[in-house]
């Protein structure tokens, strides 16, 4: 362990959640011999790789036409790589800093961190269809708002206050037919779709108080362990009342005093 601190911010988590939700509305209409709507389904998502996706079409008994169709479309996407990007990273040392505290106890607190570490997360998106026109529908339903990035403004940690808009970047498509073990029918159609997550993540957040009281003290002469008299004025600045938090209405009361040295 680098720290003794238990932190985890679940910014793997927010980020496929967001990612699922772009794609969770997506339908599929068939038409009928007179080109009206006879069928709108709307298409299965889940967190699922391809693999699992073809299994689940192959296991279906006595494979055909109307077995397939029930379980077809469906959109799985799965994790595939986590690669630092230097090029995004900004100063070691340079400090997020938040007053306040999220817990009742604490009201009166200073919140900091060190800033995020960058890293692109890649996502494969797959389609599967059992024909061309319902993979083409479900396609063309994406495609249009990645040019080639899509945004969405996720709570990156609300300890700090922190919200950002996550860039979601498409970086290519490919197309495959799945097949039978005999090759004589075709069972499914796979779109597989790249993306890459722009994702920063952040340590530890550590709290400290709020300083209420400020206290210093000026020189007339630049020695002030010189013999001769020397005059020191003491300036102190204390928030009134003292017991007020970052969200009351507070003041602050301001002394003076006068002090020679002999």
């Amino acid at each position: 362990m680098f720290l003794k601190q238990h932190f985890y911010h679940q910014h793997i988590r927010k980020a496929i959640i967001a990612f699922g939700t772009i794609f969770n509305q997506i339908t599929v209409q068939r038409l009928n011999a007179n080109g009206e709507i006879a069928q709108s389904v709307r298409v299965p998502l889940a967190y699922a790789p391809k693999d699992k996706l073809l299994t689940r079409v192959q296991a279906v008994p006595g494979t055909n036409q109307g077995s397939v169709s029930t379980i077809l479309p469906r959109i799985g996407f799965e994790i595939t790589g986590l690669t630092h990007t230097p090029e995004r990273r900004i100063s070691y040392i340079q400090k997020n800093k938040a007053v306040g505290s999220t817990s009742d106890d604490m009201p009166n607190s200073v919140r900091a961190q060190y800033v995020s570490a960058p890293y692109d997360l890649s996502i494969s998106l797959y389609v599967a269809a059992k024909n061309q026109d319902d993979g083409l529908q479900i396609l063309e339903q994406i495609l249009p708002f990645f040019n080639p990035n899509f945004s969405v403004q996720i709570n990156d940690l609300p300890e700090m206050g922190i919200k950002r808009t996550l860039d979601i970047t498409l970086n290519g498509v490919q197309y495959q037919d799945v097949y039978e073990s005999n090759f004589t029918e075709r069972t499914s159609i796979i779109w597989a779709l790249d993306f890459t997550l722009a994702l920063n993540f952040y340590g530890p957040v550590s709290q400290q108080g709020v300083i209420k009281t400020a206290i210093a003290t000026t020189y007339e002469t630049v020695d002030t362990t010189a013999a001769n008299n020397s005059k020191s004025t003491k300036y102190e600045v204390t928030v009134t009342p003292e017991d007020a938090t970052v969200v009351d209405n507070w003041d602050y009361v301001e002394q003076f005093d006068e002090l020679f040295e002999q």
